[in-house]
């Protein structure tokens, strides 16, 4: 007897199971003639109807194997939003489960020219796609994550105070001090940033996300963007920016959220919103990291008002709300 589909010999059931770290190539694309071949990792979670009799149910890894199978590797080409979709779809319905949630991650490439020489480059991102599957219908997510470079507002405003103090003592006059100023970027540290930005629609929203406009604002969001390959005017042009747009990361995160509201103002307010930052600190040994999710109407309202909303809804809790 499959030892899976006997009955256990403790009876304390798991809230989920599933696969993760699935690794294989998908085909990502709006049709079959745009789609590419793309790196991803997939996982599907399970949460079991504890009702229904364990002996009758079929192993959850051949049905999610199977699923996997029939639609990912046979796809033709489909938005990686639709692709989680119709895997957290297929298997609800052979398990008949409460729930299934599914996550793809695929890297991507974006072709663009440095921003002085011209050189194409190839910058590499992630794609997140999610969806969970359930009784009321099937919530589905895409995102990206991308680097960048942050450079340190606080501590430039230190050395902007200080530079001040010694060319006013070396006799400079204060229009003179802010001319200079204005036209010499001043120093400070910098971190690896990295962005990501999710956007989520109930199961009554047919709106399709532009991966190329959530890139623009997660990178848009940062200092600077980077590039791969650059020759020295190009770094001149990217230290430079970076050093006269010095951001935190909780910066980042609030103009990230801005981008959203401003660039998707016909989504419906029940959209969800998740945006996050990360910085690799070059003069400390810790990391900082900024978050921020919610529905997009509590956003509108935030912004328009100034007021902070509470509670604010996280990502698990618009993923398992009840509500299509």
């Amino acid at each position: 007897m499959d030892r899976q589909t006997a009955s256990p010999s403790v009876g304390v059931a798991p809230s989920r199971v599933g696969l993760t770290g699935v690794e294989t190539m998908v085909r990502l694309g709006s049709d079959e003639r745009s789609a590419q071949p793309f790196s991803a990792r997939i996982e599907c979670l399970v949460e079991p109807d504890h009702a229904r009799p364990a002996a009758h149910a079929p192993r959850f890894e051949d049905v999610v194997i199977d699923a996997v199978r029939d639609i990912v590797i046979g796809a033709a080409g489909m938005r990686a939003e639709r692709l989680a979709q119709e895997v957290a779809e297929r298997v609800r319905e052979r398990l008949r489960a409460r729930r299934v949630e599914v996550a793809i991650a695929a890297r991507f490439p974006e072709r663009r020219p440095a921003p002085v020489s011209r050189i194409p480059t190839q910058e590499i991102s992630t794609l997140h796609a999610r969806a969970a599957a359930s009784g009321h219908g099937t919530r589905r997510m895409l995102g990206v994550s991308a680097q960048g470079i942050t450079a340190a507002p606080y501590a430039q405003a230190v050395l902007v105070a200080r530079s001040r103090e010694r060319l006013a003592a070396d006799g400079f006059s204060e229009p003179e001090i802010a001319r200079a100023l204005d036209r010499i970027p001043v120093a400070t540290h910098d971190q690896l940033g990295v962005g990501t930005l999710h956007l989520g629609c109930p199961a009554d929203c047919a709106a399709e996300f532009d991966v190329a406009a959530l890139l623009a604002i997660v990178e848009g969001a940062m200092s600077s963007e980077i590039f791969e390959l650059m020759k020295r005017s190009d770094e001149e042009a990217v230290v430079e920016r970076a050093h006269r747009r010095p951001r935190a990361v909780d910066q980042c995160v609030r103009a990230m959220l801005t981008g959203v509201v401003e660039r998707f103002a016909d989504l419906p307010d029940a959209a969800f919103v998740s945006a996050a930052q990360e910085s690799t600190e070059t003069i400390h040994r810790h990391h900082l990291i900024a978050e921020r999710a919610g529905l997009l109407g509590e956003l509108r309202r935030e912004l328009r008002t100034g007021e902070p909303i509470d509670p604010q809804t996280s990502m698990r809790r618009w993923l398992e709300a009840d509500g299509g």
